[in-house]
């Protein structure tokens, strides 16, 4: 079958852009051939620093012919009628329809016929509108162009089946209408489809032709670039641990900045060079992140894990030297940026962390919440608090609440926004804090994602946990709470954390006394009531909750089922009980039970909607007739005196294996007992009964809240 290849050949595009855009090509081009009835067998698309390319295999010639089929009235409906039809079908008189015998009378049928169209008409189309409707983050126009694009456009290929596509893209030099013109006059001008592109800018400049898709990945290699963005990143990777094993050191994982420097070179050539010892002594976290952000080089690491003085530089381009010339233009490049990374780090331990808290006075953490240092004093109290909870150090604890944000006015700090907090460590370690208070420092931002590592050390856990409760507090209270994709305080991120830290440390915290505790450590105005943040936060939590647990396979709707109870903010426990309730359902008796459950509570809500009152009050034993009520009534009231206690005790294994003994009185009531017995009281006290079994259940979770 054929193959369509096509390029959007251009000034570099930036490394960011790159992946989201060849997915983006793909994904438009190949919905658009789609609509137009042109189906394929594979989908391919590659994006290097100066060229978008898709290669589509399996495409058929012409799209296929298409009858269609438009019922029109009745014969003999009302003038009115088939002239709208025959309007709406384009056709000027009814000679030109069928008439049809549908098994519910005669009825007109336009029928048209429409030929396929050649394929290389459907993709000229499809490749305008694709350029025209590009979804670039950013994008540009260039000269007198009023079209936009990324950068500059040079040329596009587009061949199909060998052949190149007659046509191509208009850009006028107006700001009017984009036409389906070819000429190029004063007005416009016209990128001709071709078969021509160019290699590596500075090593292959040349163009050349090409006619198909293997053609044009063995010659852009010739010219010097590597097409597959996957194989680009393999072969730095590949490189840069044979350069660091031959230095007898390791390559520093790092699949972000491997990412972006595959997006700025089209022939990676790895180098190593070299950092002056003189540097050494700045924090390797300092040096990594200049070297990284600043100049896109791999750190090093020697047998010890620890921070060699080397580093590799990926080039884009081979030279006759080996790269010495290179190599010495980025060590020269390097220490003027490290020199101003030392010269920080040495101004910097000039002055104690304790005495820069009072510059955090004058960094506003949000308008209505006042400044950074406030938010210290109120981290301070809140810590203090959590740290007697968990048995943590309370001095400590509030010590590391006093100093945490102090390092965001250290001159690193401020060039490297990146280490704050990791830079607060090493100051306070340098003033002889105590290492608890330090690390309590280094990790109070910390859980920053799912990937990142939880605190377990008791100090940091009490102060990460304080921070980002005053955080949530405080946003929820101005009503500046997360909605729909937008949350810019990162509040969801805040919970997680919290989760985690409570979840994977075994916390027993009561979060609802937490959230009224850090309410009240503000003293601005404007603030919604205590008790209305924490009730609006505990229900963002379930949702989070929700999250949290999914990863770990545990169904939303236990989640709901628990706290719908109410009153449960004890992770833990309410962990705890979620799963028991999971094994519960997952189990033969725990399903039928759950049936059972529904369909009590079913016949007891439509008796109690029908007779216009509820039957929640005790059954009377002396109007239980049947054996099989009264085994029911006995079997309930032995759950409710077992799983009382259990639950007490936080066994919630027990207590669901307690409510498992159930299923038979259960099955055996719904078998043999009719509930809307004749005599009256005897319905009443079967609805009682009824309404025991959901009261039984629902002590446990809202059964109601399960789903199946």
């Amino acid at each position: 079958m054929p193959e369509l290849l096509i390029e959007f050949f251009s000034e570099e595009i930036p490394a960011r852009m790159q992946a989201r855009a060849a997915d983006d090509l793909k994904r438009l081009v190949t919905e658009k051939l789609a609509a137009n009835g042109l189906s394929f067998d594979t989908a391919e698309a590659h994006s290097t620093p100066r060229r978008l390319a898709l290669v589509i295999d399996g495409l058929a010639e012409r799209t296929a012919d298409v009858r269609e089929e438009k019922k029109g009235p009745r014969v003999g409906s009302p003038e009115q009628a088939v002239a709208g039809f025959l309007k709406s079908a384009g056709l000027t008189s009814l000679d030109q329809c069928e008439q049809r015998d549908t098994g519910k009378g005669v009825f007109y049928f336009a029928v048209a016929e429409k030929k396929g169209r050649v394929t290389t008409d459907v993709v000229d189309e499809v490749i305008r509108e694709v350029f025209l409707q590009f979804p670039w983050p950013k994008s540009m126009r260039w000269g007198n162009s009023s079209v936009r694009w990324v950068r500059p456009l040079h040329s596009v290929i587009a061949i199909f089946n060998g052949k190149v596509i007659d046509s191509g893209i208009l850009l006028p030099r107006s700001l009017g209408s984009i036409i389906d013109d070819r000429r190029q006059d004063e007005e416009s001008a016209f990128i001709n489809f071709g078969n021509s592109t160019r290699g590596h800018r500075f090593l292959s400049p040349d163009a050349f032709t090409v006619d198909s898709f293997a053609d044009y990945k063995a010659k852009l290699r010739d010219a010097h670039v590597v097409l597959d963005r996957a194989e680009r990143k393999a072969k730095i990777k590949a490189d840069a641990e044979a350069l660091a094993a031959r230095e007898g050191l390791t390559l520093s994982p790092d699949d972000g900045l491997l990412e972006e420097v595959a997006g700025l070179v089209e022939w990676p050539v790895a180098l190593v060079g070299t950092i002056d010892e003189k540097f050494m002594d700045v924090p390797s976290e300092v040096l990594i992140t200049s070297m990284r952000t600043h100049q896109k080089y791999f750190a090093l690491l020697d047998k010890a894990g620890k921070m060699a003085p080397r580093f590799v530089v990926v080039a884009n381009t081979a030279t006759a030297d080996g790269g010495k010339a290179i190599v010495a233009g980025n060590e020269r490049v390097l220490r003027a940026r490290l020199s101003d990374a030392k010269f920080f780090w040495d101004q910097d331990r000039k002055t104690k962390l304790e005495d820069r808290v009072s510059k955090l006075g004058a960094i506003t953490f949000h308008a209505k919440l006042g400044t950074v240092a406030e938010k210290v004093t109120r981290v301070q109290v809140l810590a203090a608090e959590i740290a007697r909870a968990i048995g943590a150090d309370v001095d400590a604890a509030t010590r590391a609440a006093l100093l945490s944000k102090a390092d965001l006015v250290t001159e690193v700090v401020g060039e490297f926004p990146e280490v704050q907090g990791i830079m607060g460590r090493y100051y306070a370690l340098g003033e002889g804090e105590n290492p608890a208070v330090a690390e309590a420092i280094a990790e109070h931002y910390k859980p920053l994602g799912p990937s990142d590592s939880c605190p377990t050390a008791p100090v940091s856990v009490a102060v990460a946990l304080a921070d980002k409760l005053d955080t949530l507090v405080g946003f929820f209270a101005i009503d500046e709470k997360p909605t729909g994709s937008k949350d810019p305080y990162a509040l969801r991120r805040a919970a997680l954390g919290i989760i985690r830290l409570i979840l994977e440390n075994g916390l027993r915290l009561n979060l609802t006394q937490l959230f009224k505790a850090a309410h009240g450590a503000y003293t601005v105005g404007g603030f919604a009531a205590a008790d209305g943040v924490a009730t609006d936060l505990m229900a963002f939590f379930a949702d989070r909750l929700k999250v949290t647990l999914r990863d770990q396979g545990v169904r939303h709707d236990l989640v709901d089922a628990v706290f719908a109870l109410g009153g449960e903010d004890d992770l833990v426990r309410l962990l705890a009980r979620v799963k028991a309730l999971q094994t519960f359902v997952g189990s033969e008796e725990g399903a039928n039970l759950l049936a059972a459950y529904k369909r009590a509570s079913n016949i007891v809500r439509i008796e109690e909607k029908k007779d216009g009152k509820a039957y929640d009050q005790p059954v009377d034993p002396a109007l239980l007739t049947l054996a099989e009520e009264k085994d029911l009534y006995g079997a309930l009231s032995d759950a409710g005196e077992t799983a009382r206690p259990l639950l007490a005790k936080e066994d919630f294994t027990g207590t669901m294996a307690a409510l498992a003994r159930l299923r038979g009185p259960v099955d055996a009531f719904f078998d043999k007992v009719t509930v809307n017995a004749e005599q009256a009281d005897l319905r009443a006290n079967r609805l009682r009964l009824l309404s025991q079994i959901r009261a039984t259940l629902n002590a446990v979770a809202d059964f109601s809240r399960i789903e199946g």
